[in-house]
């Protein structure tokens, strides 16, 4: 399945699908989102605490900011 994970949509049980990102990342992440009114791109998702270069460039072709 090709379809993109996107990250400004997708609950905590979708963005734990992703590889690298547990519980606490994906919550990370929607704590993130509502704070900045979503991401704009999906290397947002460095700033976020917990989640580095390496962790998105393992999952960069599976999401997307929408």
């Amino acid at each position: 399945d090709s379809t993109l994970i996107n990250i400004n949509t997708a609950d905590l049980n979708l963005l734990m699908t992703l590889k690298g990102i547990g519980e606490k990342k994906a919550q990370n992440i929607i704590e993130y989102r509502e704070k900045i009114g979503g991401f704009k791109s999906t290397d947002e998702l460095c700033n976020v605490t917990g989640i580095g270069q390496k962790t998105l460039d393992g999952i960069s072709d599976l999401i997307t900011a929408g």
